[in-house]
């Protein structure tokens, strides 16, 4: 099945995808920026599927939204590319071993 999305004169999904969104510093700006290093179309469905799951969690729960923000988007997915990389390394029967940051 192809990754590529259809063309399609969706109002909701383009209502629910603000271009303000690219820019914003919010965990959700930089989840949206992140997708669109695949493109704009790919990159604008994702960020409007995973805003309409916090409206409707919204609304049916009647829970706030609290923004963790830009940096702990950023964080976690550090983590998780640290995380994967060290699970392919393992793989590959080696070792991932940290060293100091550079200051």
């Amino acid at each position: 099945m192809s990754g590529k999305t259809k063309r399609c004169a969706n109002r909701a999904a383009q209502a629910l995808w603000p271009p303000q969104l690219r820019t914003s510093q919010s965990a959700l700006g930089a989840y949206s920026d992140a997708w669109l290093a695949y493109g704009q179309a790919q990159g604008r469905d994702p960020a409007a599927h995973k805003l309409a799951r916090l409206i409707y969690t919204l609304l049916t729960k009647g829970q706030e939204y609290t923004d963790q923000g830009q940096d702990y988007y950023e964080q976690r997915y550090h983590q998780r590319v640290l995380r994967q990389l060290a699970q392919r390394a393992q793989k590959l029967g080696m070792k991932l071993v940290p060293t100091e940051q550079p200051a």
